[in-house]
């Protein structure tokens, strides 16, 4: 007989073009052969070029789909994507207070859509910080979302280092910061953890094709501790699946394109 499949939930918000959000997300686990359930936070109107509209759903019923996936199915770990308002913010930390204290969660620290459109608001980052930090395992913010959130201004990877060591003291139990959105070659990802700094570095791959890297790469390693991989194998592993998925993107869309999410399935 088959053994089960490590479970994920995800906290995220719906993109309708599939290249990021909750339908990367999806993809990604699927990848890992994770079993993944969801908590929606929000839906948008969105492909390559952008975010046209985004309809917040209730966060009652953000909390209530967090408890009814625990509760039932349960979880090896979380992964938490966009949010939207300090409201959702804090009813997720509740719930997961209270039904998820042991689970392994990484938190995607979503500010704004590859485009520039807002998915979090200003009043919420106060409240991100506060309760939900605390609570994760590790946190993966670019270049851009680590100088919002911890005020240190980023040119190279010591500055990376230094925000990372500040998200330790906002709580987190680790910080990944990761360089895509800085500009040269190669691409350097920064961790900082109990057991120090350390640095992850690849060629950079030229092309448009790179909606959705972050939250890919996020849910890739949270997929990994669900699996029981530690925060060095789980990194390394969903590094690598990034970089292909980047590699063997299909083209799709005239904006910033979608990755190839299965392409350990399917050759394209």
């Amino acid at each position: 007989m088959r053994r089960a499949p490590a479970r994920l939930l995800i906290i995220a918000g719906s993109d309708s073009g599939g290249g990021a959000g909750l339908q990367a997300d999806i993809k990604t686990a699927c990848a890992f052969d994770v079993y993944a359930m969801t908590a929606v936070t929000a839906v948008t109107a969105q492909e390559t070029t952008g975010v046209h509209a985004i309809h917040a759903i209730p966060a009652s019923l953000v909390r209530e789909q967090i408890a009814c996936c625990l509760s039932d199915i349960g979880a090896d770990a979380i992964k938490i994507g966009m949010l939207g308002s300090a409201a959702t913010v804090q009813l997720v930390a509740e719930v997961l207070e209270r039904s998820a204290r042991n689970l392994p969660i990484v938190l995607d620290p979503v500010l704004a859509s590859s485009s520039g459109t807002p998915l979090l608001e200003s009043d919420a980052v106060a409240t991100l910080k506060e309760r939900l930090f605390p609570l994760v395992a590790l946190v993966t913010p670019n270049t851009p979302e680590a100088e919002v959130l911890t005020g240190v201004p980023i040119h190279n990877s010591a500055d990376m280092q230094k925000a990372g060591e500040r998200f330790r003291a906002l709580g987190a139990s680790a910080a990944l910061v990761t360089g895509g959105h800085a500009k040269g070659d190669p691409v350097e990802d920064v961790l900082v953890w109990e057991q120090g700094a350390r640095s992850f570095s690849s060629s950079r791959i030229k092309g448009r094709n790179t909606h959705g890297t972050g939250c890919t790469l996020a849910t890739g390693i949270a997929c990994g501790f669900a699996a029981g991989f530690n925060v060095i194998e789980s990194i390394q592993r969903a590094r690598g699946f990034v970089q292909q998925s980047i590699r063997t993107a299909p083209g799709l869309g005239s904006g910033h394109g979608p990755l190839n999410h299965l392409h350990k399935l399917v050759s394209p």
